[in-house]
């Protein structure tokens, strides 16, 4: 495994000096169909060392990025999960500057975990009951209640989410879900608190749309879950269960844009990557991918009046 994220042109930095504070976490316990997300971190950041350090409007890597040992993996879920997010609470405190974790995977499981961390983490610096919202980008809902007979399975990890930790969330790109799944969703749009809101593929992928609804009273910082297979399976084969009809590549950035804008970013994770042998493009965008989202982030906190109001992303695509 590459040591570190964008490796060659940016040495890794120390943790007091890093915006960004990239966890490894090479998990897969818990996949029901094509495995390999094990395999994901390390061809993230084996992809990583060939991208443009300019991210086409500057350089965010001169933000510093820091990268972390990847986390034990070795063990049950129960074992495994609680190491995700001490390793996650690790770099929240790792300096008063407040490092961003960018969690890499490994299965999808390992969010629930990340999530309950910066939550409890901010919970304790503002004082606020809810202080976190999470936006997820997925194929599938994933909030069943277990999936295999497993709680803690990839596919009831937004169930975990919403249900036991009590965060709000907002879908984006879903396309394949259960009966059980429909009838969670809908019993829980009745409901005031957490809220759950959905903005499926059908809706919003032909006539490419790139702007969603951010209720205004949803929190003020969120944490952004990118599973891969909410792209299309034309950007993103190396997946377990790639499901057609999902995200463009310009659709998806202008989408992450108009949330950069609109909240601040708190952690954001990237997982489900499944490498396939042989073929790089996937390992290669999704390292794009996530640096470009630490270049939304970097420039989000450094621009006049940033704080949750709009700014103009150059280079909109759509409508």
């Amino acid at each position: 495994m590459s040591k570190s994220f964008l490796e060659g042109e940016y040495p890794c930095s120390s943790p007091d000096q890093a915006l960004f504070y990239v966890i490894p976490v090479p998990y897969e316990g818990t996949v029901s169909y094509g495995g390999g997300t094990a395999r994901g971190p390390e061809r993230i950041l084996a992809a990583s060392t060939q991208l443009e350090k300019f991210d086409g409007i500057d350089c965010p890597g001169e933000a510093g990025i820091h990268t972390a040992r990847p986390v034990d993996c070795s063990g049950t879920p129960e074992e495994v999960l609680p190491r995700v997010g001490d390793a996650v609470l690790s770099a929240l405190g790792a300096h008063d500057h407040d490092p961003l974790p960018v969690v890499l995977g490994g299965e999808h499981s390992i969010t629930a975990p990340a999530v309950r961390a910066v939550r409890d983490k901010l919970r304790e610096r503002t004082g606020l009951a809810t202080p976190l919202g999470v936006i997820q980008i997925d194929a599938h809902a994933d909030l069943r209640d277990r999936y295999e007979g497993s709680p803690l399975s990839h596919a009831a990890v937004m169930r975990r989410v919403h249900q036991d930790l009590g965060v709000p969330l907002i879908q984006i790109g879903v396309r394949a879900l259960s009966r059980e799944e429909e009838t969670y969703r809908l019993a829980a749009r009745d409901e005031t608190d957490p809220v759950l809101l959905w903005h499926d593929a059908r809706d919003i992928v032909p006539s490419a749309l790139s702007r969603i609804e951010i209720p205004r009273d949803f929190p003020s910082r969120v944490y952004l879950t990118l599973d891969v297979d909410g792209l299309d399976p034309s950007i993103c084969p190396a997946t377990g269960t790639p499901v057609p009809g999902g995200l463009e590549w310009y659709q998806t950035l202008n989408l992450l844009q108009h949330i950069a804008n609109a909240r601040e970013i708190a952690a954001f994770d990237v997982v489900e990557l499944a490498p396939i042998p042989g073929l790089h493009a996937p390992d290669y965008a999704l390292a794009e991918l996530t640096y470009r989202i630490m270049g939304m982030i970097a420039r989000s906190r450094s621009a006049p009046g940033s704080g949750g109001r709009e700014r103009p992303f150059r280079g909109t695509v759509g409508p």
